[in-house]
């Protein structure tokens, strides 16, 4: 297992990696980001680190460590579990308009905040990995392109739909504790005035 592991982070192009993404998470990745570089010109990167920062720490400051393992230009998606961080950093302000920060990072976000019974690897894996090919949609789009090696959210539909109920369900509980009892006291206590 160690030498595979060695061996996977010797070959990794696109994951720069404290072993917090597994191996087989990483071959995805490493898919995703070179036909994301063939067919577009950018590298997008995923660092997954198990370093402290201090709380208010730099980013950019940061991922000058990493510089040298990437070209350019550069999209890098940086995770930090250990100081709760997760970040998109580019080597051009003009990629930032080549994606939806808030977007990717809710790919992550909804899966490591789940309340589920799966390890925390198996959390980091599928949430790296689904941020990290909304991020490669989102730049091949931008460029005109489409990638193959993706994984397409097709259940997005149906979250969506789940968040319409749920919002649904919070005003109807809250008109149902708080906005009738309200509405039948201000209508039935003017009445009782009038009579």
């Amino acid at each position: 297992m160690l030498a595979l592991l060695l061996t996977f982070s010797l070959s990794a192009q696109y994951l720069i990696n404290d072993h917090l993404i597994s191996p087989k998470a990483g071959e995805l990745i490493e898919k995703i980001g070179s036909e994301l570089t063939e067919k577009t010109g950018v590298h997008a990167y995923l660092i997954a680190s198990n370093d402290h920062l201090e709380k208010r720490a730099n980013l950019y400051e940061y991922i000058k460590r990493y510089e040298g393992r990437m070209e350019r230009p550069w999209i890098a998606l940086l995770f930090l579990p250990n100081n709760k961080r997760l970040g998109i950093l580019v080597s051009d302000k003009a990629l930032k308009n080549s994606y939806d920060d808030g977007e990717v990072k809710k790919y992550a976000v909804r899966i490591l905040a789940s309340a589920d019974k799966n390890s925390e690897q198996s959390k980091y894996d599928v949430a790296m990995v689904q941020a990290y090919s909304e991020l490669a949609d989102e730049i091949a789009a931008s460029k005109g392109k489409s990638l193959s090696h993706t994984i397409k959210d097709e259940g997005r539909w149906f979250l969506d739909i789940v968040t319409w109920v749920v919002y649904l369900g919070a005003i109807l509980v809250f008109w149902v504790y708080f906005g009738r009892p309200i509405y039948i006291r201000i209508r039935y206590g003017k009445q009782k005035r009038q009579g």
